[in-house]
């Protein structure tokens, strides 16, 4: 009767594996929406099934907890509007951002789904952290052995398949030895959908973690509380087809498993950057440098734009670092132009415009800076930004010309853009001059000096 929906999204490439429509797939209670009336929980045909949001990996944003809790205005605002117009009404007080690795935020929701009762359902992508995530936000304790059974899941709990009363397809068949017959959707249990649970102990069998894509196969099923409830790993969907594009042996190296420190790269008018060799990113606003921070496990290298596109499409063979299999360099196509809309003049005008130092206003400055945030599907992120003098900016039709910048890719899929979260800022590498005291003044000969100038 009581189910709560967890949608599990990944910080590398957020919002890149949020599920489109994923509420309404399930017929799950609506978000809340801004109006101080709306309901916390309605039920629906006799079952109360709502959903929350839970950014895993947040330990690849940023180095420090504190700097993470700074940026939940901005995923929150990154993702109303992933959520498209549905996005523009709801509160989206139900987003949690946590690291499993680091357990950030992982005893709030533990404690949250301990204090429920029914099924508890971890839905996302494939590779987004679902089965780490598992096992920090189980349950352990409050285990009693005189009080364990089997927790009773009724027909409304099938939300693994989507199977919603009166939506389904088709009837489905049963597996029963020697009966066969044909059972109603409506009437069909979670124990018919779903494998049975584990017996309810003190250390249950976790799922397996794995950077492979479909390691959890089937759904895993753990009771706690005695009965109270049970979590639920489902299988996660399909997200890209990225890794049949890279040689067998490197398709682990495009899961991020740890924070990149990103190193600046410079791009001048007829240069371009590759990342090896799966993704060219090309400026198209002339006389312009672009400053380029690749928030991705593999490898970025600036070139001119010509050797750029014949390593991009394999017409020569290069000592540049590719991952890019063997003949697949016809199928490189254009992604899109991406435009640098956001203004990002106050947070990168350093000294100018902090109050401890000039203070300055941003419109007093003689240039302005644009940025931007390339997203490559289940990889990671670049961080683009490029300084435009207010005299060289152009308009057109009373809007500006932001500068842009052409990506290529795969059959021009895995690309996306968002914006920018200023991760360089976040944690940039530290510059060991920086804070540095004034050295101390040698005293050899001082004491000499003072006896030498009191005789005179």
């Amino acid at each position: 009767m009581h189910n709560h929906v967890y949608h599990v999204l990944d910080a590398a490439d957020f919002p890149l594996s949020l599920i489109p429509q994923l509420q309404r797939r399930l017929d799950l209670t609506p978000q809340r929406s801004q109006n101080r009336r709306s309901k916390t929980s309605v039920y629906r045909q006799g079952r109360q099934a709502d959903m929350s949001f839970i950014i895993t990996r947040s330990d690849l944003l940023a180095p420090q907890k504190e700097q993470v809790d700074k940026l939940m205005p901005y995923l929150v605002h990154v993702l109303r509007d992933a959520l498209g117009s549905i996005g523009k009404d709801v509160r989206l007080g139900n987003v949690h951002c946590v690291s499993a690795k680091r357990g950030w935020w992982t005893k709030h929701i533990k404690d949250e789904i301990r204090g429920r009762d029914g099924g508890a359902w971890l839905v996302g992508k494939v590779n987004v952290g679902k089965s780490n995530l598992f096992e920090c936000i189980f349950p352990k304790t409050g285990w009693n052995s005189s009080s364990r059974k089997a927790p009773t899941v009724t027909r409304s709990s099938n939300l693994a398949l989507g199977v919603a009363h009166g939506k389904s397809a088709r009837p489905l068949r049963s597996n029963t030895a020697g009966q066969g017959k044909v059972i109603d959707p409506q009437r069909a249990t979670a124990d018919f959908l779903l494998p049975p649970p584990q017996p309810e102990k003190r250390f249950p069998t976790m799922p397996t973690v794995s950077h492979l894509p479909g390691t959890t196969a089937s759904p895993i099923r753990i009771p706690y509380g005695g009965g109270k409830g049970e979590l639920i790993d489902l299988p996660g969907l399909a997200r890209g087809s990225l890794e049949d594009h890279v040689v067998e042996q490197h398709r682990p190296d495009l899961v991020m498993r740890q924070r990149v420190k990103p190193i600046q790269h410079v791009i001048k008018p007829g240069q371009s950057l590759l990342i090896s060799g799966l993704v060219r990113i090309t400026p198209t606003t002339p006389e312009i440098t672009v400053l380029a921070y690749p928030f991705v496990p593999l490898t970025a290298h600036v070139t001119s734009t010509e050797k750029a596109i014949a390593i991009n499409t394999q017409a020569h063979p290069s000592g540049v670092p590719t991952v890019a299999k063997p003949g697949i360099g016809h199928k490189m196509a254009l992604a899109g132009s991406f435009q640098l809309q956001w203004d990002v003049t106050k947070q990168r005008a350093g000294p100018l415009t902090s109050s401890s130092a000039a203070g300055l206003k941003t419109q007093a400055l003689p240039f302005v800076v644009f940025a931007a945030d390339i997203l490559i599907e289940g990889c990671g992120w670049i961080e683009l930004t490029a300084q435009v003098r207010l005299k060289d900016i152009e308009y057109v039709g009373g809007s500006t010309k932001f500068p842009a910048v052409e990506i290529w890719s795969p059959n021009g899929d895995y690309i996306a853009q968002r914006q920018p979260m200023n991760g360089w800022l976040l944690g940039k590498p530290r510059d060991s001059s920086a804070g540095r005291a004034r050295p101390r003044r040698s005293m050899k000969g001082v004491k000499k000096n003072q006896k030498l100038a009191g005789r005179k």
